[in-house]
């Protein structure tokens, strides 16, 4: 295998766990990060298992220093830089009229700005490797809703800093991406849905039943069904695809 790094934030759980457990299959090493050590070790433990090298960085990315400091000891542990994978930033489910300002700039400050900085930071070494960035956006960025006001707002920022950010790559030989799931069953959303099924008379089966048939799809998607998405947009056979917003949502976002 030819010597090849990827940064996984928000590697602890959900789909950046599944990303990068999936990525272990084609590059040399990577690098982990998130706030949790504990989860991130237990996914350090499936990256070894599948073959590849692991640095884990226990980081709070909210924090303006903390995208430097993880691009300094990644390089340090490998030289190079050949992916990017923001995939870090839960941001509070709370409606639009109850939101407070702390939620609001905490939901910013990690997803949006902890992904702009990373990217901004990794991009020296990125563009050395001619690599490749991938940001998490959502369908909410499609289909706004009050009830989760702050998600849609910020991933439909995501996705503009992702063509931004792709407008500078195709001068400095730096792919960058945008991708946006629908409704994925993770850890985070059994929690939400344990908060939200008493709160409409339901039991959390029924929640978990009745959600995907109100947003008109077939069943929940899979953590390493958007692991796969990720590992193609940052492999040689999608080189061209650039300032590219890919949905992966069993069909939820019915506009093209």
């Amino acid at each position: 295998m030819t010597p090849s790094v990827a940064i996984v934030t928000g590697a602890s759980q959900g789909i950046g766990q599944a990303t990068a457990v999936r990525l272990a299959r084609d590059f040399s090493a990577l690098v982990l990060v998130a706030r949790n050590r504990s989860n991130l070790e237990q996914t350090a433990e499936a990256v070894k298992a599948a073959g590849a090298e692991v640095l884990v960085i226990d980081a709070d990315l909210s924090q303006p220093a903390a995208a430097q400091a993880v691009v300094d000891q990644t390089l340090a542990a490998f030289g190079r830089i050949d992916a990017l994978l923001n995939i870090a930033g839960a941001v509070p489910q709370v409606d639009l009229f109850a939101m407070t300002d702390e939620q609001w700039e905490g939901g910013l400050a990690l997803k949006l700005h902890g992904a702009r900085r990373l990217t901004i930071a990794a991009w020296p070494a990125l563009k050395a490797a001619q690599g490749s960035v991938v940001l998490m956006s959502g369908n909410s960025a499609l289909i706004p809703k009050a009830a989760y006001a702050a998600v849609g707002t910020i991933n439909a920022a995501i996705v503009a800093l992702a063509k931004a950010f792709s407008d500078r790559g195709i001068a400095d030989g730096v792919q960058v991406n945008s991708v946006l799931p629908g409704p994925v069953m993770t850890g985070r959303r059994r929690s939400y849905l344990q908060h939200w099924a008493p709160l409409h008379d339901m039991t959390v089966e029924e929640a978990m039943a009745n959600f995907p048939k109100e947003a008109g799809i077939a069943r929940y998607g899979e953590p390493e069904e958007i692991a796969e998405l990720m590992a193609f947009l940052v492999s040689p056979g999608a080189r061209w695809m650039t300032g590219s917003t890919l949905r992966m949502d069993g069909g939820e976002v019915k506009s093209t």
